[in-house]
């Protein structure tokens, strides 16, 4: 009854079948793991901004990356702002995904030491001039912020392009600051968070996003249904066809029995 899985077309479905299994199995291990790496990161994310704050100068010196535990950290600074040294970065969005700059302000610690601020987004329609951006507060403030570690090509995408308008850059990179600058600058920079600036310009960036790993986790519960449900329709079909055929069959008996006999 059974033979017809030996033909060419029922041998092609079974290995078709047997390589899919594997597979499905395999993408829903990939996504398990997406999910596992989704989830530690998000909790370094969560561990860092519910840290008590700290002075910069306990995680960032000259010549430090930040590292993954360090990133979002919540830092102090003591100092003043150097507006004249004020540079801004290209192409960012806000939160409405509207184009325009990063005000990158060094801040002047006691020590003179510099640290790197992102004091925010500020609008900005031409990609040559200079945007309008608001002035900081003056004299020695205390500031607060994320810590966050330098930009580079190959992590963020974003090419440094060379030959830019004056006093605009792409990424920013306290070693690429520091040559500028000619000055001791702090790895890694701050994206302000206080005191919050009047007028809300420049806009302070947003807490960092949850990366949606229940999202990885649902893909692979779903690989691995596909994969149980692969030998399931299998069966079922074979099942369908050795039954068409068993009355295929009977049919082709019967006809023969209710045809008259020869004299």
């Amino acid at each position: 009854m059974y033979r017809f899985l030996l033909s060419r077309q029922w041998v092609i479905i079974t290995l078709v079948a047997l390589l899919l299994v594997p597979t499905m199995i395999r993408l829903g291990i990939w996504q398990m793991d997406r999910y596992h790496e989704r989830s530690a990161r998000n909790q370094l994310v969560a561990d860092a901004l519910a840290a008590k704050p700290v002075p910069v100068e306990e995680l960032a010196a000259p010549g430090h990356a930040v590292t993954r535990t360090e990133r979002y950290r919540t830092v102090t600074a003591t100092g003043h702002f150097d507006t004249e040294d004020e540079v801004v970065v290209r192409r960012r969005t806000n939160a409405d995904d509207q184009v325009g700059f990063h005000v990158l302000t060094p801040f002047v610690l006691r020590d003179g030491r510099i640290l790197l601020v992102n004091r925010g987004w500020v609008p900005g329609a031409s990609q040559t001039a200079f945007p309008e951006v608001p002035a900081p507060p003056s004299g020695e403030i205390t500031i607060k912020g994320r810590l966050m570690p330098d930009e580079t090509t190959e992590a963020s995408g974003i090419k440094n392009l060379e030959g830019l308008p004056e006093r605009q850059i792409m990424l920013i990179n306290s070693e690429q600051e520091a040559r500028r600058l000619d000055a001791a600058v702090l790895g890694g920079y701050v994206a302000q968070t206080a005191p919050e600036p009047k007028g809300d310009i420049p806009e302070q960036l947003g807490n960092p996003g949850k990366e949606n790993a229940a999202l990885n986790y649902a893909y692979a519960l779903q690989w691995w249904l596909f994969a149980a449900a692969v030998p399931v329709g299998w069966f079922v079909l074979v099942r369908r066809e050795a039954r068409q055929r068993a009355q295929a069959a009977a049919g082709e008996k019967d006809a023969e029995d209710a045809q008259p006999a020869t004299v």
